[in-house]
């Protein structure tokens, strides 16, 4: 048996709207609520980020760098922890400079960019190359765009900045017959290569660890090891002589915030490896290693994965429906993109220091949380969706987010914002 076995761990924080009332548009330009903003991601900091980054720390000390794990991280959870927990950057650091630690590309700001402007995709791409560079390690040559949106024509823009490889969701139904275990072609982009998410094995983890109604409830690390072990068996991938690719892909939230310590899940995290390794031909990899033994191994036997309609990783349609689809989603999309044009018109004729200041705020207005959180599923997601929503309704979301945006609206001389 063999097995390719990939951890991949996101790491995104949002900066979230104070309460901006209407009658202080064009009045007051300060958006963002900084204590929140500090009080949850030092929350989280000592909840997850710390302690977890800890842990993957020692495994890998202990593993003899055998164990191995990759992250994406936005620009905007980097500013939160340097602003508010700078010691998360230099535990961040530690695990990097093992050299067992990826660190994949992605768009700076956790934006929708991809789907709405190509200028402002590449510049977002760009900014975050830089600032990981800055303050970690140099992104790797394969790209992870936010919460895994992929589509023919995304993948091409990734393919055409010149990206190796590409994670994307395991979805049932772009994938249809085929197994997730096996590494892609996008169409149009046959030099990438698409690492596919095992939503199942994943959301075992992710969503169902802690579930006592859930058929497999406890979870242990022998379970999951059996599991792994039956990858192997009458599998599409191992019958064609392919060695199969398993990609772990979650929130890294999810230890210690989503999945509290108390559930066991930082202990069974801790097992887990050890279970692992003593599966024969069991490796864990990061995506570029990944894609690097499919450019060695696998050149011109790849199928192709034709994707016209973008898909996701959220929710059970894995579709945009968390982002866009209903009204007050779209009006306030058109409304950020919208003043696309304004905003870096107004910057070029700012002094250097309050122009990036202008610019930033936009960019932080066009993470794709201030869209999820005007979702208004309440059927199979609606609980997912209200765990994440700091607002009493999504409606309440859309009041706040277009009040700031008609502020921003007025200082970039845009008098309409293009939302009917």
């Amino acid at each position: 048996m063999a097995v390719d076995l990939c951890f991949y761990f996101q790491v995104h924080q949002p900066w979230r709207l104070r309460p901006y009332r209407f009658l202080e548009v064009g009045k007051n330009h300060q958006y963002f609520d900084q204590d929140k903003n500090a009080s949850i991601l030092r929350k989280v900091a000592n909840k997850c980020y710390l302690p977890m980054n800890d842990l993957l720390y020692q495994l890998i000390q202990e593993h003899q760098g055998q164990f191995k794990v990759s992250f994406s991280m936005t620009v905007t959870a980097l500013q939160q922890m340097e602003a508010f927990a700078p010691e998360v950057v230099v535990s961040f650091k530690r695990l990097f400079d093992t050299g067992c630690v990826e660190l994949l590309s992605e768009t700076s700001h956790h934006s929708l960019a991809a789907l709405y402007s190509e200028t402002e995709f590449r510049e977002q791409v760009e900014l975050h190359r830089r600032e990981m560079t800055r303050a970690l390690i140099q992104p790797s040559p394969v790209f992870r765009n936010t919460e895994l949106i992929s589509s023919n024509a995304i993948a091409q823009k990734v393919a055409a900045l010149g990206y190796q490889g590409m994670l994307m969701e395991g979805a049932d139904h772009i994938l249809r017959w085929r197994s997730p275990l096996f590494k892609y072609s996008p169409a149009g982009a046959p030099g990438l290569i698409a690492l596919l998410k095992n939503y199942k094995l994943s959301d075992d983890i992710a969503f169902r660890f802690s579930d006592r109604g859930w058929s497999q409830w406890p979870l242990t690390a022998e379970k999951y090891e059996h599991w792994v072990r039956m990858i192997d068996l009458e599998n599409p991938v191992a019958a064609q002589g392919k060695v199969p690719f398993v990609g772990l892909f979650m929130d890294y939230e999810t230890f210690g915030e989503h999945q509290w310590a108390s559930t066991g899940i930082f202990n069974f995290m801790r097992a887990l490896p050890q279970r692992l390794f003593s599966v024969e031909g069991l490796r864990f990899v990061t995506p570029f290693e990944a894609v690097q033994a499919a450019q060695k191994n696998e050149a011109g036997a790849r199928a192709t994965l034709d994707a016209s309609s973008p898909f996701s990783w959220a929710d059970v349609e894995r579709d945009l429906s968390a982002w866009q689809g209903n009204p007050i989603q779209d009006a306030a999309l058109r409304a950020a993109y919208r003043v696309e044009e304004a905003v870096k018109k107004k910057v070029s004729q700012m002094d250097a220091e309050t122009g990036q200041e202008l610019l930033e705020t936009w960019r932080r207005l066009l993470t794709s949380d201030h869209f999820y959180y005007m979702c208004t599923k309440y059927f199979a997601d609606g609980d997912v969706h209200k765990y994440f929503n700091p607002y009493d309704s999504p409606y309440d979301a859309h009041i706040l987010y277009m009040n700031v945006m008609a502020d921003l609206a007025l200082r970039c001389d845009v008098r309409e914002l293009g939302i009917a």
